[in-house]
């Protein structure tokens, strides 16, 4: 079947089970006409079939970054959410103002939880334009956002060695305010210390 049959599929769908159907053979098309088709997608009101555009357009890898850059929707924050997310999962350098700016401004809680994740797969392509915004952001007022910096931050320190990584790491896992932020620290602490070989 042709993608603009797929996509036809998609946009007339009777029902959300047919959506969902629509939206798995059309993330399965190996055209590049479905990369907007799916990003569209991210916007409808049935998350089974957001997420399975979502994935699609991972599959994809680095082809659909420019695309999720430039549609990125600026008035849905759940189909913003799920761009997010994709651009954080596929941990591209492109994606970089774009996380950093959703981590740090965006009104929507979820955006920003899914951008600040990102933060850390991408720390190479600024090191330091990263550093700084994580340091603000693990002292964010909400919770869930400084559990998020703290999975960048473990995600940094395993792959560089970072040792304010590390540092931030430590203070959170003694001094957050919130017990579910402080255990994950700890874990990422104790898994960081996985790492490290212990000496003969």
């Amino acid at each position: 079947m042709d993608t603009g049959t797929l996509i036809q599929n998609v946009q007339q769908a009777a029902s959300p089970t047919e959506l969902i159907q629509a939206v798995q053979a059309l993330a399965a098309s190996s055209e590049a006409e479905a990369i907007p088709a799916l990003i569209e997608v991210l916007g409808y009101n049935n998350p089974a079939a957001a997420i399975t555009a979502m994935q699609g357009l991972v599959r994809w890898g680095e082809t659909a970054v420019p695309l999720l850059i430039e549609k990125l929707d600026g008035y849905n924050y759940g189909a913003r959410a799920y761009a997010i997310r994709a651009l954080a999962t596929l941990g591209d350098a492109r994606a970089l103002e774009v996380l950093v700016q959703a981590a740090e401004t965006d009104f929507a809680p979820s955006v920003r939880r899914a951008a600040t994740k990102g933060l850390g797969g991408i720390y190479r392509a600024a090191p330091q334009r990263i550093q700084t915004s994580l340091s603000q952001l693990v002292q964010d007022e909400d919770w869930s956002i400084r559990y998020a910096a703290v999975v960048s931050l473990e995600a940094i320190a395993q792959a560089v060695d970072h040792p304010n990584a590390e540092a931030s790491l430590k203070h959170l896992a003694g001094q957050d305010a919130e017990p579910v932020v402080q255990a994950r620290a700890l874990l990422a602490l104790q898994r960081l210390r996985q790492l490290i070989p212990s000496e003969l």
